[in-house]
């Protein structure tokens, strides 16, 4: 399967991205935290790019395997703090609205919620919508995992 897209975005787009990723990463939120919700959001979506580079960013900023290959486990395994299970609780809750999920309900919220302060929910929400974007932007035209990045 071929990219359908050749060029590159134009300089709006990318600076538009990249003031997406100061804002999420100004909100305090833990560099490895958002790896994991940003891994989480596009196993759920089947995105091989992200998927791809989430992994191999995470383990750049000091992640360890055993945690990389349970994030699609989480609930499962020991390996995850109440923060970070509430995270991935609001992430999955997030992204999974096409297969009639309840979505975000006050109990994922409030969980989330007595983890993260405002300015951190606001980033990690910011988090779980740019990546379910790229996923979708990715799907689209038809990116592969290790291509282009």
């Amino acid at each position: 399967m071929e990219a359908r897209m050749k060029s590159r975005a134009n300089a709006d787009v990318m600076t538009a991205i990249q003031h997406l990723h100061k804002a999420i990463h100004a909100g305090g939120v833990d560099q490895r935290l958002l790896g994991l919700v940003h891994l989480r959001a596009s196993q759920i979506n089947g995105c091989s790019p992200c998927v791809f580079a989430a992994t191999a960013t995470a383990k750049k900023h000091g992640e360890t395997d055993e945690r990389l290959h349970n994030v699609v486990a989480w609930r499962e395994t020991p390996f995850f703090t109440e923060a970070e299970r509430a995270a991935l609780a609001l992430t999955e809750a997030a992204t999974r609205i096409q297969d009639g999920a309840p979505g975000v309900t006050d109990e994922i919220w409030d969980a989330a919620a007595a983890h993260f302060d405002d300015e951190q929910l606001s980033a990690l929400t910011l988090e779980i919508a740019l990546t379910n974007f790229f996923n979708r932007i990715n799907r689209t035209i038809r990116e592969q995992a290790g291509k282009s990045w």
